[in-house]
């Protein structure tokens, strides 16, 4: 199987990675098989903790580069992606853009991306046009590119917002083929309205 390597920083946001994970690991819906293996890379690869407080050891650094028989990286949203340590996803996030593997951010990442000139050239979404521009300063050029949606997928470069986290996960899984994009949506509308829609 091919590994899809997330990414996470100190104060990282717990819900943003959750369903995509699982989905990708354990199939999109109970009965499915999962394609794809999951590998979670820190700064120096220490471990970190969750802005709800879980604490993860991952399986690599961000500085080892991406995993053989990688399909694609997520950077997942938080708090930290303005820190140096942050940094050391760049070569990564550039990396997967050239190779056309799958490319995820959500929340402050996309901003991070902004900051790093990997958004100017196509369709995305973040927390707010605004944000992007204040993190990306003169770097970000992208911005007639900017759609207010949940999670936008450009070939594939996902990006959401920071309450996307479903349309983000939908959207990975579709660029990935992880499933029938059926199926795909069957995931999206039970974890979205759940067994009953009030």
């Amino acid at each position: 199987m091919k590994t899809i390597l997330f990414i996470l920083l100190d104060n990282f946001a717990d819900w943003e990675a959750a369903f995509l994970a699982s989905a990708l690991r354990g199939g999109v819906m109970p009965g499915h098989t999962g394609r794809y293996e999951i590998a979670y890379a820190t700064p120096g690869g220490y471990p970190v903790r969750s802005i709800g407080g879980l604490t993860v050891a991952p399986d690599r650094s961000t500085e080892a580069g991406l995993p053989d028989e990688c399909a694609g990286i997520v950077l997942v949203g938080g708090m930290n992606w303005q820190t140096p340590e942050a940094a050391t996803a760049e070569p990564l996030a550039r990396e997967a853009l050239t190779r056309g593997l799958l490319l995820g951010a959500i929340c402050n990442a996309t901003a991070f991306l902004a900051a790093h000139e990997l958004l100017n050239e196509a369709r995305h979404t973040g927390n707010t046009v605004e944000i992007l521009q204040q993190w990306g300063g003169d770097r970000y050029t992208g911005s007639t590119h900017y759609e207010e949606r949940q999670a936008v997928r450009d070939g594939n470069l996902v990006t959401a917002n920071g309450t996307g986290y479903l349309e983000f996960t939908r959207e990975c899984l579709l660029a990935l083929a992880a499933d029938t994009p059926e199926a795909i949506d069957t995931s999206y509308r039970f974890n979205k309205q759940g067994f009953y829609n009030e």
